[in-house]
């Protein structure tokens, strides 16, 4: 991986670019997928790079807000389909690896304490799809497709199927895996999987003013209150109300 300085992630030579890039802003760390040729698709080296960094951001203690980005004209393509070569019954390990690895991801932004925002222009689909609502908050292009194309590969959206159908109504959400349709920016945000929709070059800076905001928060009291928030999401009512009354005591001790 590696840290740039202007922002900026080039299109190196692909033998020896980094598929993922890793830059500082002050408090905010942002995450560029960068296999821009491929539309940043999610092969093993970059699935694998992504979660690593993601658990290095939360476990820094510096770092109190996280943007995830594609580098080009495309968030993420999804698995990268040139490896599903390898990826046969016959190859039964490697296969349980890559579905570990990839279900891992999918629901890691929201099991850490640190925030995330992704910026998601052109592309969001499968995989990619997942990572861009996997986030805490989505900010979006207005070119934005957004949608779950597998079947027409003959591939299951098997491990992306969870955070759809918990971010959309049923019906729309096996729309999406049944038939592809790929949702507009407009479209994403009014079935509430962005928060905003910008000009396709202002989703990195809107995303970061979101971090920044998020970073001139005391940060034990928003990790606690991110971890409040998907925890209630699964308990009876009775259950999380007692939930909340326990870190309502523990908050007294956040005051600056």
């Amino acid at each position: 991986m590696t840290v740039t300085t202007s922002g900026q992630p080039t299109d190196p030579d692909p033998a020896d670019a980094d598929v993922l890039l890793v830059e500082d802003r002050g408090f905010v760390r942002v995450l560029t997928l960068n296999r821009p040729a491929k539309l940043n698709a999610l092969n093993t080296a970059l699935t694998r790079a992504l979660s690593a960094a993601l658990a290095a951001a939360d476990d820094d203690g510096r770092i109190r807000a996280v943007v995830l980005t594609g580098a080009g004209r495309g968030f993420c393509a999804g698995a990268d389909l040139s490896e599903f070569s390898h990826l046969t019954p016959d190859q039964p390990e490697a296969v349980l690896e890559r579905a570990a690895l990839t279900a891992r991801l999918q629901t890691q932004m929201q099991r850490m304490g640190t925030p995330v925002v992704s910026a998601v222009r052109g592309a969001a689909v499968g995989g990619g799809a997942g990572l861009a609502i996997g986030a805490d908050m989505t900010i979006v292009g207005t070119d934005l497709k957004f949608g779950y194309p597998e079947l027409r590969h003959s591939i299951v959206p098997a491990l992306v199927m969870t955070g759809l159908e918990r971010h959309l109504n049923r019906k729309l959400a096996f729309e999406l895996i049944s038939t592809g349709r790929l949702l507009s920016a407009a479209e994403a945000a009014e079935h509430g999987l962005a928060n905003r929709v910008v000009e396709p070059d202002q989703v990195v800076g809107a995303a970061l003013e979101t971090a920044e905001r998020w970073a001139a928060v005391e940060p034990r009291a928003l990790r606690a209150a991110k971890d409040l928030f998907y925890r209630v999401a699964d308990l009876p009512t009775d259950a999380a109300m007692r939930t909340g009354q326990d870190v309502n005591a523990l908050m007294r001790g956040f005051r600056r």
